[in-house]
């Protein structure tokens, strides 16, 4: 059963059943979030403007399929024009089921391109086994969708990327790389050439993981490296769902801070003129406030020692 017919048979059972009725509204309000939150990230970034053809890339997982289904709604919707055109790079994973996106595709009615490269045989030479390939595949995908876009005419690049990828992608460079980096939400490329935006900025993986079952959506597993269960990223996944669990609106503040940044209060001199900063006399609302209490520290009636540990 398709999502049209299936959101259909829930509204008509929904009169006479209470629990399917809830279901159908909290499916719609699923819908109109999602709506809500690609649109304000759209906005927020000025990420497609009128005349824009925006590539969609459609690995055939939840996240891609959602940002395709959302962005289709959006431009029914939006006062500016815009164009959509989705592509899927066929990496020649065995196995792959190469008939499923352009059924899909057909159905829906939305131009699309299937780009045919064998990435899978590179990555699995160049790779010793059971090393990581999502570095090497990754580059080798970007250069190849690059060039599709070009052909395609596309100014745009939409990828699927929500915002725990792009708090996963912080941590990883913050553990790993001794860098505080993210995943912007809009970038161009290293070439200069290309705009690459995330609509799903905003958007929880949770709800795209409801959403894809809502739309019943045919999810294409990645073999290449969905196998590989060590991956940090799966260490940095679990500890943010832990803390979801554990401390409620932590992850939100941390995803908060990546869009309140104080670099007076870092320690990159490149970003902020340490060397050369003086006192000037003049009182700075944004300045320390040195020897006040830390601005999450413990009250002092509710300390504990050490030696109560």
């Amino acid at each position: 059963m398709n999502a049209a017919v299936m959101n259909e048979t829930l509204a008509q059972d929904a009169v006479s059943n209470p629990k399917l009725d809830k279901v159908a509204r909290e499916n719609n309000k699923l819908h109109k979030r999602l709506c809500r939150l690609v649109g304000q990230a759209i906005g927020d970034f000025n990420m497609i403007e009128n005349g824009d053809k925006v590539m969609v890339c459609l690995s055939g997982g939840k996240d891609s399929y959602a940002l395709l289904d959302i962005l289709m709604t959006l431009r029914e919707r939006a006062p500016i024009h815009f164009d959509i055109v989705a592509v899927n790079l066929d990496q020649k994973q065995p196995n792959f089921p190469a008939d499923i996106l352009p059924a899909y595709l057909d159905k829906l009615g939305v131009p699309y391109h299937i780009e045919n490269q064998d990435t899978y045989s590179i990555v699995k030479r160049l790779i010793p086994e059971g090393k990581t390939t999502c570095s090497l595949c990754s580059r080798l995908r970007r250069g190849i969708l690059y060039r599709v876009a070009d052909e395609l005419g596309c100014n745009k690049i939409a990828l699927g990327h929500h915002r725990d990828d792009i708090l996963e992608t912080f941590f990883l460079n913050m553990f790993f790389g001794g860098k505080l980096k993210g995943m912007p939400a809009k970038l161009v490329s290293d070439d200069g050439k290309h705009m690459v935006i995330r609509p799903l900025a905003y958007v929880k993986e949770a709800d795209t993981e409801r959403y894809a079952e809502v739309k019943n959506f045919p999810i294409i597993p990645c073999d290449l490296c969905g196998s590989q269960e060590n991956l940090q990223r799966k260490q940095i996944k679990a500890m943010l769902r832990g803390w979801e669990k554990t401390n409620p609106g932590r992850v939100e503040n941390v995803f908060s801070s990546l869009s309140t940044v104080v670099p007076s209060h870092l320690q990159d001199r490149n970003l902020f003129g340490f060397v050369d900063l003086k006192t000037d006399g003049v009182p700075n609302p944004l300045g320390d406030i040195a020897f006040d209490e830390e601005p999450c520290s413990t009250p002092v009636a509710n300390t504990i020692s050490l030696s109560q540990l």
